[in-house]
């Protein structure tokens, strides 16, 4: 198979890797902004002739067009968000499968007829979180004939001995992006009703909550996001559920850092005038923070994925856990969160290219992404899934 992968971030970097150790891929056109860079780490890593390298620029749609036809059996996207929908046309109208780690937006939605009319497949969300944990969430959710409680976790942050700093948190991708997600509205459903959390109210103390990980011990968790679109996605009655929240989860105490961050409006939206100059206060942040809270070579992150549902099957209660716990692996650098969430789209990439997936038009990792291949191909690369489903007292 022939493979064009769009973005050689610290994502994309541990995508190549993947399809390096692939004997079903042929060649990969790399394409990112920055050639030299690029050129540099391929050469690093001694890739040698399977990997073509070409300098690409995202915002020049003509840019995107010229790579595509060159022909591929799937590209990977791995770019900012903002492309994601640029890219999912120009891959449906060159006839080219894709995956893509990002949510699904409605304009990429919105492809879906003309995609399965060209025999294209589309596979949004398909990282680690979206992406691993929907898969998860799927299997999950097959298991029982009616569901009261659906919980699902997705986060990485610095092992115990690498939390050394007041946030105690460390940036594996861009931390402007971590903080536009420390600004986003949430729904869950909390005791049977809809809770909506507004952006300024998602680290206030009755929104966030302690548990323990076994092997990990106390976290905190907070919401992530609009967790009901979910529901209408697996096709569970909003009415019957007791709870239903997606979370993201930090060491005890980030919270608390963050809600006072979010009261004194270093977050907002709208920029700040500095003399004469507007200053946009994430991007400020970012750049003021970033610098010093990165992973030395000798530290580790830890992703966490964890899948909770509660329910009845054959008139009995149950409880499934489905849960990934990843570290990074430090022989090749390549941290929890890169492997998470790149390994995960070379696999749905070959997983299309072979066949394994084979529907067409848009899909969704809930239930378009066959659960015992994909296990076992994280498997095959040291990402292992846990599964605990037992009936209730």
């Amino acid at each position: 198979m022939k493979v064009l992968l769009l973005g050689v971030g610290m994502q994309g970097k541990a995508a190549l890797h993947d399809l390096m150790q692939s004997k079903a891929v042929a060649q990969v056109i790399a394409a990112d902004r920055d050639l030299s860079a690029l050129n540099a780490h391929v050469a690093g890593m001694r890739y040698g002739s399977k990997v073509r390298c070409e300098e690409y620029d995202a915002a020049d749609p003509q840019a995107t067009d010229r790579l595509m036809q060159q022909g591929g059996d799937v590209i990977i996207d791995l770019l900012p968000k903002s492309f994601g929908g640029s890219v999912a046309a120009a891959a449906v109208r060159h006839g080219i499968h894709l995956v893509n780690a990002s949510y699904c937006t409605p304009e990429v939605k919105a492809l879906s007829d003309e995609a399965a009319a060209r025999a294209v497949t589309i596979l949004p969300e398909f990282g680690m979180d979206p992406g691993m944990d929907l898969v998860l969430l799927g299997e999950a959710i097959r298991l029982f004939d009616s569901v009261e409680d659906v919980i699902s976790y997705g986060a990485g942050f610095p092992e115990p001995a690498a939390a050394d700093n007041a946030l105690k948190y460390k940036v594996t991708w861009t931390f402007v992006g971590v903080l536009q997600s420390y600004w986003r509205a949430a729904r869950i459903i909390r005791d049977g009703r809809v809770v909506e959390i507004k952006e300024s109210d998602m680290f206030a103390p009755e929104n966030c909550y302690e548990m323990d990980i076994e092997g990990l011990g106390r976290l905190e968790a907070f919401a992530n996001g609009d967790a009901l679109k979910y529901a209408d996605l697996l096709g569970l009655e909003r009415s019957s559920l007791r709870n239903m929240g997606r979370y993201v989860l930090r060491w005890p105490g980030h919270c608390a850092f963050w809600k006072a961050m979010a009261d004194l409006h270093l977050l907002d939206d709208e920029p700040v005038t500095v003399g004469s100059a507007r200053v946009d206060r994430k991007r400020f942040l970012a750049a003021a923070i970033e610098p010093h809270i990165h992973y030395k070579d000798d530290e580790r992150d830890v992703v966490v994925v964890r899948i909770e549902v509660r329910g009845t099957n054959n008139g009995k209660r149950k409880q499934a856990i489905y849960q990934v716990i990843d570290w990074r692996d430090l022989a090749t650098g390549f941290t929890a969160m890169s492997r998470t969430v790149g390994y995960t789209a070379s696999i749905g990439a070959q997983m299309i290219a072979t066949g394994a997936i084979s529907n067409h038009g848009v899909l969704s990792p809930l239930k378009d992404v066959p659960y015992e291949t994909f296990v076992r191909e994280l498997s095959r690369r040291g990402i292992q899934v846990t599964a605990e489903c037992a009936f209730c007292e």
